[in-house]
């Protein structure tokens, strides 16, 4: 499998690492890139990340036979529809965003009758730090990589897609983009809402400065999501925002149920909860066969 052409639509730090996976892996012979900032568009060319510089996003997919939309999910539609015209039949067109329900329905919109070339995809990786400079060959070798197919979506783009993925060392997995949206409401967008709230509710202490030194390890792997680029992610709960009410609800419930024990110091029925908890962490752990993200 070799892509003549790669158009890469936003030169951060996941667009920049898959093009720089599918260099050092053989897979494209040339990426044309794009970026809204002609600066960063300039810096991915220095770090040799694109090979050229496009002024546009339409002229970056003009003779493109791989395209990956790498832009914050909001401005996905506006993306896709910049690019409509160049689209083929035969073109394999993805994006990395993290919520699939509302890209799935912005690529209906914009692409219209083109809608079969594109493979809504979401690597399940990335860093607390964004931009090109971060990005890295290995950014998603051995991490999950979701597809969420339309109901229109070209067998021949769906296969084309689960082999450059697996050719770059990721585990395919698909479903569906209200599956997708509800377990990620799960695992990770309300993940990343608690340690925000954590971070906030600490920082607005009187002595919450005096708190934050004495953390341990568990403290720090939990809220380092925390320093998350706050852009990307006030996109991605707003785009999921159903999903992750309801998820929040569900915890909140929880949340309750432990501190109704703690109020009466019922210290047996506190133990088996926490003990319900750690079964299931375990048994989630022995599952495990990816990188974490």
């Amino acid at each position: 499998m070799m892509f003549e052409q790669l158009a890469l639509i936003g030169c951060g730090l996941m667009g920049g690492s898959f093009a720089l996976a599918l260099k050092r892996a053989g897979l494209v012979k040339r990426v044309v890139g794009y970026s809204k900032s002609p600066s960063t568009t300039e810096r991915a060319r220095q770090l040799d990340v694109i090979d050229v510089e496009a002024p546009s996003a339409l002229l970056a997919v003009s003779g493109a036979d791989l395209v990956l939309v790498a832009v914050p999910v909001a401005a996905t539609e506006a993306t896709l529809k910049a690019i409509k015209h160049m689209v083929t039949p035969s073109m394999l067109i993805m994006d990395v965003g993290s919520t699939k329900g509302d890209v799935t329905d912005a690529a209906r919109r914009a692409l219209k009758e083109q809608l079969g070339s594109f493979v809504p995809a979401h690597p399940i990786t990335g860093k607390e730090l964004a931009g090109i400079e971060h990005a890295e060959a290995d950014l998603y070798r051995g991490c999950k990589v979701i597809l969420t197919p339309t109901e229109r979506t070209l067998t021949v783009q769906l296969k084309q897609a689960q082999a450059l993925w697996s050719a770059l060392g990721c585990e395919v997995v698909q479903m569906s983009p209200e599956a997708h949206d509800a377990a990620f409401a799960a695992v990770s967008h309300l993940p990343h809402l608690l340690a925000f709230a954590l971070m906030n509710a600490i920082q607005g202490q009187a002595q919450g400065v005096q708190f934050l030194p004495l953390a341990g390890p568990g403290f720090r792997d939990f809220t380092r999501i925390a320093a998350s680029d706050p852009k990307v992610w006030r996109d991605i709960l707003l785009a999921n925002g159903p999903e992750l009410l309801a998820q929040s609800q569900l915890f909140q419930a929880q949340l309750q149920a432990f501190e109704t024990l703690v109020r009466s110091g019922d210290a047996k029925a506190l133990e088996a909860l926490i003990e319900q908890a750690s079964a299931a962490r375990t048994q989630w752990q022995m599952t495990q066969t990816a990188k974490p993200c």
